[in-house]
Parts: C-alpha cells; structure tokens; sequence
C-alpha cells in the first residue's frame, strides 16, 4: 500500500467590518509559513503555529497512517478588519501553485477560522475552498476546521466533506477538533463516505452568551455532542461572528453522517428548531462601568473586569481608556490591568527607564472615536521585550510576543503595556513581570471571553463582571449599522419568523 499524502493548509482571520483592514504585515508579524517552514516550527518545543496542525499531525501517527504531510502555506493573523484583498489573492495563488506541484494528493487538511471577509468580497474562505476543490478534483477527501465563530456559507459546505468547528468557549479544544478531522480522514480512506446537512437560521447572537460551561449556546452544544454516534460522523453548531456583517451570517447546524444523509437531516433539523426556540436566552447582560468599578472597589471576593466592547480577539483596538479613567477617577487600589496595546506608550516608558515617573499619555499617537487620549502621571515599574510561553488556556504552550512591553502604575493601578495587540486570555501577561494575581482586589482584561480559561483558577463565573463601555466590539447590537446581513434576522428584527 502506497503511502497517503496529506496536503496541509491555512489561512485564518477572524474579520470584523468595523475595524481597520488586515494587511500582509498583520500576517508575518503572527504567523506565516511555507513548505518546510511549517515542518520546522513543528518539531519546536513550543510552536508557533496553530494548534490545530499538531493536533493533525499527532493524531495522524498516534492512527499508524502511512502518510506524508505536504504542507503549503499556514498563515494567521489576530483578529481584525477584512483581510487587504490583493494580499488574499496572492496568498490563494501560492496555495493553489504549491497544491498543484504536490500532485497527486491522497487528502487535503485545512486549519480556517471561517469568518474572514476581503476588502473586496464576503467570503474568501468560500474561495479557497472552491480553490482547492477545484485542484485536487471531487473524489480526495478534503476536511477543513473552523472557529466556532464562523460564518459558514453554503460554498464552504459544497466543497469539503466534513467541516469540524470547536465545540468549547473559551477555545481549548483546537487539537483535540484536528484530531477528530484525522480520525474522520482515515475513516474515508477506509471507504467511509461523509454525508452532511445544512441549516442557516436568521440568528445572531452576542458574543457573551455564547459560552460552553453554561447558557444557551452550552445547552445546544451539549445536546448535540450527546448525539454523536455510529450514524452520526460529526455535529458542528456555529453561532458566527456577527460583526463580519455579512450575508452568511447566522446560526449554522451542521451535521455529517457515516453513509446515509436521513440521520445528519433528522439532527439538523432537531438542533436547528431547538436554537430558535430558545432565540430569547441570546441576550447580552452587562454591567455599568460606575457599577463596576465598585464592585471592584468593594470588600469581598476579588472580581474580574473584561472589557469585552475593546476584546483585541474580536478585532478590537485593545486601546479604549473609559474604564482606566473610571477606575483612576475613584482612585481604586490593587488593581491589574491588561494589555493596553499603546506602541507609543511603550516606547515612552522604555525611554525614561525604570523607576522613573513621567507624564504618560495613551493614545497619543492612536486617538479614535473608542480611543481617546488620556493623559496622567505614571511610575515605570518595569520593562519586559513581550516573548513568552502561554501558561492556560487557548495559549498554553503556545510561543506569544506581545512586542515592546511596560508595566506602568498609576495610584494603585498597574497597567501593562503592550506593543502587539493581542487579548489578555493569560495569566502570563501579568506573571511575566512578576505580579501576583492572587492578591489583587481586581484584575481588569481586554478580552471577551477567552480571559475565563486563563484566569478561572482564581476567578469563578461568579467572580466575573462583562462591563458595557464603548468599543469595536461590544455585545450592544444597537451600537452598530449592521448593513450586509441578511434580513429580517434575530434579535435585530424582533419579529422575524422562521419555519423548520
């Protein structure tokens, strides 16, 4: 038997229409990789790379498969505006030039997050797969992972036989999903043919109420794994990611089965009329920044503040000063925050040194509608160059660099300051420069959501407050013109209708 050979893909970004756009530099400074490149970062101890191409690989030889992986083009950045078009187009025509070269393939895995858009079109992710389905024709089985953000449209559905979307909120289960595509890989080389359902529904929900551990979105998920069995390959439930602000938005079921489509229809259809039964439990319940700020300020179980509307993982600008000024406003103490990416900043603190105060101003160089200059009297703590190894959660043992960094303190505030925007998901940020997290009366993160799989060793659910301030991302719907979705669509239509 002649050994497989697995072509390995990605190109992942997590598009927000109301944020700045995603250039080719955005691309290289996180993760951009060809060839044997991509081979190399592997055999790291901490690699760079998404999880998801370890988990593949790793699940691939734990399997014994007789294969050789034949990667092309990985690339990824943070989440943020629609990727620069001429760049997608170029990174596409290097995939489809290495593909062709590595002719004939016996399989195609491909790592996506499955929201991006282009500066020029709505579903670049459709294209690629279309792309590659195209080159290695209709009969090589071709799996793709996603984000259980993503925005799936019917073209995605089209050219894959199975698509593989995380089933945990926080992400912590990219591997294990890569897994799951190589066992489900060496099924259809075993002759077992992928049979999938696809249901839309006109959906949205916020970003908040889309946790794992609890909620509607926890409920769903959970059924729907129950589900999983001999009939049932796979069943992935993609909420989306609602500030793409595009016409394949909404809610998608999908579900494969081994063989026959009746059981993959039957679910589909179940999972889908439970969604929309509970369409009213999607509500984002936030707290106000004055209220907030005392609960920070309060005797009692320490608290965490994430500032979910500035959540650099959802393409926010990680910048916004409406919760440091409250917080230096009511003159709090033992608080942490972090990271406020201020390159400016940064570089201001670097150039008085350590332990030298001066008059620190954020956003000085950066002020926007969300981001206003905030100008105050600091003392440089310490000064870090940003490498490190994620510690918990959807970075552990992951390879990080915040850029340039600074610990500043502001009365009985200590700020991190980072160069590289990326969400605070890790305790490391903090830890790196030495700080002591479980003293603190509160911690205030720039992240939505993924904070709570980092830090909930010392911050139970109860312990956490989702603050509404103003941002790139807040789970307020009405804050946004939302033109490019489909409507009438939930909740910003109240009375859509939807039948089964």
């Amino acid at each position: 038997m002649s050994k497989k050979r697995i072509a390995l893909l990605g190109m992942i970004l997590e598009s927000n229409s109301f944020s700045p756009p995603t250039m080719e530099a955005d691309y290289r400074r996180l993760c951009y990789m060809v060839g044997d490149e991509v081979i190399e970062d592997l055999r790291r101890p901490h690699p760079s790379l998404p999880a998801e191409v370890s988990g593949f690989q790793d699940e691939m030889d734990r399997l014994g498969e007789d294969c050789e992986l034949v990667p092309t083009v990985i690339t990824a950045a943070e989440p943020g505006g629609p990727v620069d078009h001429d760049f997608f187009l170029r990174t596409m025509a290097e995939m489809k030039q290495r593909l062709e070269a590595a002719l004939p393939l016996d399989g195609v895995y491909m790592c996506a997050h499955g929201a991006m858009t282009s500066t020029k079109a709505p579903d670049p992710d459709g294209d690629l797969f279309q792309m590659i389905r195209g080159v290695v024709g209709p009969d090589v089985p071709f799996i793709a992972t996603l984000d259980l953000h993503a925005n799936v449209s019917e073209r995605m559905v089209e050219n894959t036989d199975v698509l593989v979307s995380y089933i945990t909120n926080p992400h912590v289960d990219q591997y294990e999903r890569a897994a799951e595509s190589a066992r489900l890989m060496s099924e259809m080389f075993a002759g077992m043919s992928p049979q999938t359902t696809f249901i839309r529904l006109p959906l949205v929900a916020p970003t908040v109420s889309l946790l794992t551990a609890l909620g509607p979105y926890a409920d769903l998920v959970n059924y729907g794994q129950s589900q999983v069995t001999e009939k049932i390959a796979n069943v992935s439930v993609v909420p989306g990611f609602v500030y793409s602000n595009t016409p394949q938005n909404g809610i998608a079921v999908v579900v494969t089965a081994r063989d026959d489509v009746e059981p993959a229809r039957e679910l589909a259809a179940d999972l889908a009329a439970r969604a929309w039964s509970d369409r009213d439990r999607f509500r984002a319940h936030l707290t106000s920044i004055d209220d907030a700020v005392a609960a920070a300020m309060k005797t009692g179980p320490a608290v965490i503040l994430a500032d979910v509307a500035d959540n650099p993982g959802g393409g926010g600008s990680g910048n916004t000063t409406w919760i440091i000024e409250a917080l230096v406003n009511a003159r709090a103490e033992g608080v942490l925050m972090g990271v406020f990416n201020d390159p400016a900043l940064a570089v201001a603190a670097k150039t008085v040194g350590e332990g030298s105060e001066f008059q620190a101003i954020f956003n000085a160089r950066t002020e926007s509608e969300f981001s206003k200059r905030f100008e105050v009297s600091a003392k440089v703590l310490a000064l870090h160059d940003g490498t490190c190894v994620g510690r918990r959660g959807i970075w552990a043992g992951r390879s990080l660099d915040l850029g340039a960094c600074a610990l500043l303190q502001i009365g009985g505030i200590k700020i991190v300051v980072g160069s590289v925007r990326k969400q605070c998901a890790d305790p490391i940020f903090f830890e790196m420069f030495g700080l002591d997290i479980g003293k603190a009366r509160a911690v205030v993160v720039k992240s939505r959501g993924h904070f709570r799989a980092g830090f909930d060793e010392f911050f139970p659910h109860e312990q956490v407050i989702e603050v509404d301030a103003p941002g790139l991302v807040s789970p307020i719907f009405e804050n946004y013109n939302f033109d490019g979705l489909p409507r009438p669509i939930y909740p910003l239509d109240p009375d859509t209708i939807w039948k089964n």
